[in-house]
């Protein structure tokens, strides 16, 4: 009796995803649990296992075909019965990729790098990690398929270039004769490389597009003073660190900061649902962070409840999870407010863009000594600017406004988040 292998209910807001990669071929062995196909979605990779022991039979979708929950991806045959479809035929992957490489050399590599390489086939064993530990990353197979592009470019090339011999001294002309140009000159051939864009960049993209159309953006400026807060920090780290693990950072503090602005905002902590107003009295504070695909934001829950050091501990835990590939669905779902640090990248000032249904998103950038007029004089001090894009059909400008003057009342006097973060 043959079992069917479904693309699993994967939570709230998905519902669609793309082969990634068949970690199987038909005629394989199976058994009840091992994972046969990892599937992409918009927000993390799933692996899909094998419900029973047996033959994997016929694969209905390859690697890069989008499906839908309840879409039937394979079946698994009793052991005995015949398969359509010979051992060694590669169906599992698509475009001339080679089977998945071993395990041990998957270990090594991202997700998203065993992906590109299926996709492009190529060989992971030959290509040279330069990540932690010799991680090889998506970055790693580009360089590497560049680098083959290129020296295939440069032999065509030669190839396309007759060798010409020495022309007689009779022959020679300070006027170059007309007629067509080499086939392919050196400049020709600079070589080009087309990547399969991934679910997660095309629903990042999708999203973008979306947020522009859909919400009365605006983005509104401030500046805040550091001082306080890197006194603190100087004062404090090693104390700290010693008791909790973990040094304090920058972001628990804006975490707490914006925590206790959105009490005294209520409508930035909401969302427009159709006619209605949401107004939310828990905050799930997003924090975006930098992954190989680009930025996911990983939701702190109930973050008024965390102290400095748990929101510390559970930052550090997300970029881990988004660097390996290891967020689950659950690390990304809801959210109510979100924060994004461009100054880790040495932005000194954007303008976020809002992450839907959110009705705001708080921009930080870099820290940077700059001359201000502080009490009639002119003093450095390291400051940082901040930027607040709202939804302007549920937030009014004047709240947005006074929503960063709360947040740098309270990073320039850290000692008021004890009372009101």
């Amino acid at each position: 009796m043959a079992t069917q292998i479904k693309v699993p209910d994967m939570g709230e807001s998905v519902v669609e995803a793309t082969i990634a990669r068949w970690m199987k071929n038909e005629g394989d062995t199976v058994k009840a649990g091992e994972a046969v196909v990892e599937l992409e979605t918009d927000k993390v990779n799933v692996e899909v296992a094998a419900e029973r022991d047996g033959i994997l039979g016929h694969i209905a979708h390859p690697a890069g075909d989008d499906v839908k929950i309840g879409d039937v991806l394979a079946v698994v045959e009793e052991v005995g019965t015949s398969v359509a479809t010979p051992v060694s035929k590669p169906t599992a992957q698509t475009d001339g990729a080679q089977p998945a490489p071993e395990p041990a050399k998957e270990e090594r590599a991202t997700p998203v790098a065993k992906r590109v390489a299926a996709e492009q086939g190529i060989d992971l064993h030959v290509v040279s990690g330069a990540g932690p530990g010799g991680r090889v990353t998506k970055q790693d197979v580009e360089s590497y398929l560049h680098t083959q592009q290129s020296e295939q470019s440069s032999v065509i090339s030669h190839q396309l270039s007759p060798t010409k011999p020495p022309a007689p001294s009779v022959q020679v002309s300070s006027n170059p004769p007309s007629g067509p140009r080499n086939p392919q000159s050196p400049a020709d051939a600079r070589g080009e490389t087309r990547v399969r864009m991934s679910r997660r960049r095309r629903t990042i993209a999708e999203r973008l597009v979306q947020a522009q159309q859909t919400a009365a953006m605006l983005t509104t400026f401030n500046e805040i003073d550091m001082s306080a807060v890197m006194d603190l920090r100087k004062r404090r780290n090693e104390q700290f660190e010693k008791r909790n693990g973990i040094k304090v950072g920058f972001m628990s503090f804006f975490v707490k900061a914006s925590i206790g602005a959105l009490k005294a905002f209520p409508p930035i902590n909401g969302e427009i649902q159709e006619n209605d107003i949401v107004l939310k009295q828990y905050y799930d504070v997003g924090i975006a962070v930098g992954a190989e695909e680009g930025l996911v934001v990983p939701v702190l829950r109930n973050a008024d409840q965390m102290s400095f050091a748990t929101i510390e501990k559970r930052i550090k835990e997300f970029a881990k999870k988004a660097q390996d590939g290891t967020l689950a669905l659950d690390d990304l779902r809801g959210g109510t407010f979100t924060i994004t640090n461009g100054g880790v990248f040495g932005s000194l000032l954007s303008t976020p863009i809002l992450n839907p249904p959110q009705v705001a998103i708080l921009g930080l950038h870099k820290i940077q000594e700059r001359p201000i007029a502080l009490n009639g004089q002119v003093m450095i001090r390291p400051m940082m600017y901040v930027a607040l894009t709202y939804d302007h059909r549920m937030v009014d400008g004047r709240e947005a406004v006074q929503f960063l003057v709360k947040i740098k009342e309270l990073i320039e006097d850290p000692e008021a988040l004890l009372l009101e973060g």
